[in-house]
């Protein structure tokens, strides 16, 4: 393992799966969802071609997983133009060192996601009373720790753009964290959403092992800015989207998409805020 490049001392498998663990789901002809255990990556890129950019980087221990569903879809030794990270937590970068050797191809993410990603800070320790749910309860032994990627990380342009998705755009979604983003784009209005808003309850295991479809915020033990979420929400929701894919649970699309994000806005504080929890202060 290259030495720059280093994951905290809490870097462990988690022991977490879901019925939709392994399940692929072609979404768009050009976006691919893939499940692995309890989160999504996506795979954007037009599968006619060995074009293609990733979005997020699994749960710890996945690279080989995540290398095997991209050459399946691109071809053998094929490697994407970049990654790019919706934000920092330990279940969207836990292939990323090995996907980094593996592939040399530069990580994208949002200047406030930086200190995490660069060895410099951590994030906050999860937070285990905000629900009775056994995720929940399970999250103080979620990896927490920064993680150095050294020169492979950049600061995804401030303009919006995105390097190897010009038909995208990114916008600022913080709250779950700081420098958190979801990805847009406004031909077909389709939304990755990343942890901003999920549509599975994350908080409970056995509606996470089962994949129970239901809007809701992001998960509750690792946000920390409730406010911020909120406003995120709205803006995302603002956008008016017609497909959406999220960080964890299955894609949602049309009617029910629009129904159910207007419900999570006009509801927030039942549906996505905690009733207790240190950061809701």
């Amino acid at each position: 393992m290259d030495t720059d490049l280093n994951y905290g001392e809490d870097y462990k498998f988690i022991p977490a799966t879901s019925v939709g663990s392994g399940v692929g789901i072609e979404v768009l002809p050009d976006l691919y969802q893939y499940t692995i255990q309890i989160v999504n990556i996506v795979l954007y890129g037009d599968p006619g071609t060995k074009e293609f950019v990733l979005i997020d980087a699994g749960m710890p221990k996945s690279a080989e997983e995540i290398i095997s569903v991209a050459e399946g879809r691109f071809g053998p030794n094929s490697r994407p133009k970049a990654i790019i990270l919706t934000h920092g937590h330990f279940d969207h970068v836990g292939g990323i060192i090995e996907l980094i050797e593996h592939w040399h191809v530069p990580v994208y993410a949002h200047a406030l996601e930086m200190p995490y990603l660069t060895g410099q800070q951590s994030y906050p320790e999860p937070d285990p009373t905000v629900s009775a749910g056994m995720v929940a309860k399970m999250s103080p032994m979620f990896p927490n720790e920064a993680i150095n990627l050294g020169e492979y990380i950049k600061e995804i342009p401030s303009d919006g753009c995105i390097p190897y998705m010009s038909d995208f755009r990114w916008i600022h979604t913080p709250g779950h964290s700081p420098g958190h983003i979801s990805l847009f784009r406004e031909k077909d209005r389709t939304l990755i959403a990343g942890d901003a808003f999920v549509t599975v309850k994350q908080e409970s295991l056995y509606k996470v092992f089962t994949q129970t479809k239901e809007i809701s915020g992001p998960p509750q033990y690792l946000t920390t800015n409730w406010q911020a979420a909120r406003q995120s929400i709205e803006k995302l929701a603002a956008l008016q989207p017609s497909t959406a894919i999220t960080g964890h649970g299955l894609p949602v699309k049309g009617e029910e998409l629009t129904r159910d994000l207007k419900k999570l806005v006009d509801h927030f504080e039942q549906i996505a805020l905690p009733k207790q929890g240190k950061y809701l202060n």
